[in-house]
């Protein structure tokens, strides 16, 4: 390519914002590159690269990039224009009505909720799925977003207004979709055990997706992104520990320490340090084995000849694998996602009688009411006040 084309190219907006974007290949979903370029302005761009230079964790600036190009797209359909900087009060409570509404009223009222020329809009540009009103999580999650990047940009935004959050509360509270689960059902040991089942042959990805279920599980419940992008130089051999603590002569079981680094509510420099004791460490021995991998990422893809190739698995590529081993297992695998077996650790210790500080100790969580909520619902299941009926 000569100089003038590059050049050329190089001025052309688009182009000029997909270059840029190549530098967050690691963190942003770069089959997305060429959508977010058209739907992103320089400044979006430029303010996504400072906060990657700044240290924000690989998931939190990725849904940020992601509600950043989803809010530049909905305010185009809707203003016919780019998103202001700082965005006004209006502009804010227009999103929460846009996309917070009452189907019923929907139906008395056309002009009720988002237009339907800005839906079409979002619908051909591929940014609205839902023909319904958004789940209040996701609107919370986005508007949380819009006023992430007016701190970072040193700006003041309408987020912290009283009409807004009054309209916000209320729209949440005439809403009427339920909130929900990542995962509809928990990977409880049972259900993880015919997964397991599915991994017993000689080939390589068996080996590796017994060794992916039996970390992400024992290790708290690690999420998808961090078991994708794990490395051997987190992990850490410990002295065995002995299979009944109370019994000096008994057994011992091979431990490994992993030291997570970042995580979605930690930070790198933090002790986020879990273990793994018996089988999931035999399992990912076997693995490291027979892949011959010693340094570098842990889980990587196969190939159809079975040769291990150098790049690490996406977290997109843990779900699928859990997924497919659902099916195998005869299990509805729409039921089931990753994020089942984080909340199936929890479910399971707390049926197991493993008290509520020890199993956070292992699963990270930060908040007790998150973490407690799986331990009410085993109580509720196993307690007498939902049987009075039995």
């Amino acid at each position: 390519m000569d100089d003038i084309t590059s050049r050329a190219l190089v001025s052309d907006p688009e182009t000029r914002r997909a270059l840029q974007l190549d530098t967050l290949s690691a963190i942003l979903p770069m089959e997305r590159r060429d959508r977010l370029a058209e739907l992103l302005t320089d400044d979006d761009v430029a303010t996504l690269k400072h906060l990657a230079q700044e240290g924000m964790g690989e998931n939190s600036l990725r849904a940020l990039a992601s509600d950043l190009a989803y809010l530049e797209a909905w305010a185009q359909a809707a203003t016919g224009a780019a998103l202001p900087w700082p965005a006004s009060e209006s502009l804010a409570l227009k999103f929460v009505a846009h996309h917070l509404w009452d189907p019923a009223k929907r139906e008395t009222d056309p002009q009720h909720g988002m237009p339907s020329d800005v839906a079409a809009l979002l619908r051909n540009a591929a940014m609205l799925r839902s023909a319904g009103p958004h789940a209040p999580s996701t609107v919370k999650r986005r508007l949380a977003s819009w006023g992430t990047l007016h701190r970072w940009k040193g700006q003041e935004g309408p987020f912290a207004s009283p009409s807004l959050r009054a309209a916000l509360r209320l729209a949440v509270r005439a809403s009427t979709r339920p909130r929900q689960r990542k995962s509809k059902r928990a990977f409880t040991r049972d259900v993880l055990d015919r997964l397991l089942a599915t991994c017993r042959s000689d080939r390589l990805a068996d080996a590796r997706d017994l060794a992916i279920l039996l970390l992400a599980f024992a290790s708290g419940g690690r999420r998808r992104s961090e078991v994708a992008r794990l490395r051997v130089e987190q992990l850490s051999h410990e002295p065995q520990v002995p299979f009944n603590p109370q019994d000096p002569k008994s057994e011992t079981l091979p431990c490994v320490a992993i030291q997570l680094g970042r995580t979605k509510t930690g930070q790198a420099d933090e002790a986020g340090r879990v273990l793994l004791v018996g089988p999931p460490v035999e399992a990912l021995r076997e693995w490291l084995e027979r892949a011959d991998i010693s340094r570098g990422p842990i889980f990587r893809a196969i190939d159809r000849w079975e040769a291990v190739e150098e790049r690490a698995l996406t977290p997109q590529s843990i779900n699928l694998i859990v997924k497919r081993r659902c099916a195998m297992a005869g299990l509805d695998a729409r039921e089931f996602s990753a994020h089942g077996l984080r909340s199936g650790y929890l479910t399971e210790a707390a049926q197991r009688g493993v008290s509520l500080p020890e199993a956070m100790q292992q699963s990270q969580h930060r908040s007790v009411q998150q973490a407690a909520s799986y331990y009410n619902e085993a109580d509720r299941r196993l307690g007498q006040a939902a049987r009075l009926g039995v």
